[in-house]
């Protein structure tokens, strides 16, 4: 059998961090803030409207706000990285982009 020669556009190299995940990063650090304004308004709000809030409804509140902000905006961020490198291409046999 001839042996199979694997082509990697430079993009898609393993050894050589991609400037997106610097981008990446920097914009989840952004996240991370919106996460905790919105934990804060949610207690707010609940502390507003409920009165005395037992500290089992603020680790939910602090577990359920935050957890959904970061995997909402982890998601699509990536999904932006993948479009934005080139990787979607990769895998879809494009050469060209439009």
């Amino acid at each position: 059998m001839e042996a199979m020669t694997e082509h990697r556009p430079p993009h898609s190299d393993p050894r050589r961090p991609s400037p997106s995940w610097s981008h990446y990063w920097r914009l989840m650090r952004w996240m991370v803030l919106a996460a905790i304004v919105a934990v804060a308004a949610a207690l707010y709000y609940l502390h507003v409207e409920g009165g005395l809030v037992s500290i089992h409804m603020v680790i939910a509140t602090i577990a359920g706000v935050g957890a959904s902000v970061l995997l909402g905006a982890g998601l699509m961020l990536l999904v932006f990285m993948s479009s934005g490198s080139g990787h979607d291409e990769d895998v879809g046999g494009r050469k060209d982009r439009p």
